[in-house]
């Protein structure tokens, strides 16, 4: 696909895809991995000019544009990891809800209030109702080769069903906590409901080349322990046992959840994706060697002085020694960013040394 964006200068010869997949599963490497979430977006003079012709939603739904946007961060920034353009809500829509996307974030025509609503919501067929996002990942995959991953993505159970419930974005979610508590089987029912039809979405991704998949669950930290231990996370738990990844990584992240991670790391996921409220040395010593984590420098340290911006990168890669660690940030990259911040963690995660007893040669 041609492109008028200049390619950034990348770091040694690598292979990102081994290397990511490698940090996934707390694997010897050289250097820690680094892409950040919403890494294709407004701070970004490139996405910017696309958007000035294309809605969001035709970005999402033509897959030679959402190649292009995907790929601008790859070809700027030098990330590790390419993450196709998308958005959580785009399963809501193919099981029966549809909605649009406002400078206010989105909108559902019609929430979900009643049992039967959730009744006749579909069991979709991805390729069918979503096969524009598959083409756009085999795309990216022919674009990028081998060595570099394609990552895929969904939203969690809970997440999803605060906005089919609420219909958008609001503090709390009262109307999906409403449900939560006045009809908790019925609340159970779409959480499972969700969970089905999120695996089968995120198979599909898989099949058309997602190295890894991850899972947004960013309003999860408005429940209590026991709540989400009571529907957040058995929903989270079927949803990953039925995608059935194989060699493909699961990355949970979550929001505001500290007081989650140790039942979260029960969900099955491979890679647990956290906020800068935690530090990743102590949850580390809570969860244990197994599990990777992603993560967690907050975004507003990128509206920063550079040399703020690089010291958090390398001080990141330093609470874990670089084992099991993808960086990113905590949450996704703020709209005001200057480029050259961005670019200068992606830089100096990269550069950061890891500890000797988990660096290795190369990556073949």
């Amino acid at each position: 696909m041609g492109s008028l964006i200049l390619m950034t200068q990348l770091p040694e010869p690598v292979n990102r895809k081994a290397l990511f997949l490698r940090a996934c599963r707390c694997e010897p490497v050289e250097r820690v991995p680094v892409w950040i979430m919403r890494q294709a977006g407004r701070y970004l003079p490139e996405y910017r000019a696309v958007k000035a012709k294309h809605n969001f939603l035709e970005v999402c739904k033509t897959p030679e544009l959402a190649i292009e946007v995907s790929l601008q961060p790859y070809r700027i920034l030098g990330v590790d990891a390419v993450i196709v353009f998308s958005d959580i809500l785009i399963p809501a829509g193919a099981m029966g809800l549809p909605f649009e996307l406002s400078d206010k974030g989105p909108v559902i025509e019609s929430p979900i209030r009643t049992a039967a609503q959730i009744r006749e919501l579909s069991s979709f067929d991805p390729e069918q109702e979503t096969g524009f996002l598959m083409d756009a990942i085999r795309g990216l995959v022919r674009e990028l080769g081998p060595d570099v991953p394609v990552l895929g993505f969904a939203a969690a159970p809970w997440t999803l069903a605060c906005y089919m419930i609420e219909g958008h974005g609001k503090d709390g979610f009262p109307a999906a906590k409403a449900m939560l508590y006045s009809d908790p089987e019925l609340f159970r029912n779409l959480l499972e409901r969700i969970a089905h039809a999120t695996a089968r979405y995120l198979r599909a991704q898989i099949a058309a080349g997602a190295a890894a998949v991850q899972l947004f669950d960013t309003w999860v930290g408005e429940l209590t322990l026991d709540q989400y231990r009571e529907f957040a996370l058995p929903a989270t738990q079927i949803l990953i046992e039925e995608i059935g990844a194989g060699d493909a990584p699961v990355i949970l992240y979550s929001k505001a959840s500290g007081h989650l991670l140790t039942a979260a790391a029960e969900s099955g996921a491979n890679v647990l994706s956290v906020d800068w409220r935690v530090d990743l040395a102590a949850v580390r010593e809570l969860v244990g060697p197994r599990i990777a984590f992603q993560g967690n420098v907050d975004p507003c340290l990128l509206l920063g002085p550079e040399v703020g911006v690089r010291r958090a990168a390398r001080e990141a890669v330093e609470s874990t020694g670089g084992i099991g660690h993808i960086l990113n940030l905590g949450h996704g990259i703020l709209q005001q960013t200057p480029v050259e911040n961005a670019r200068a963690f992606v830089q100096a995660g990269q550069a950061a040394p890891v500890a000797d007893k988990v660096r290795v040669e190369g990556a073949r």
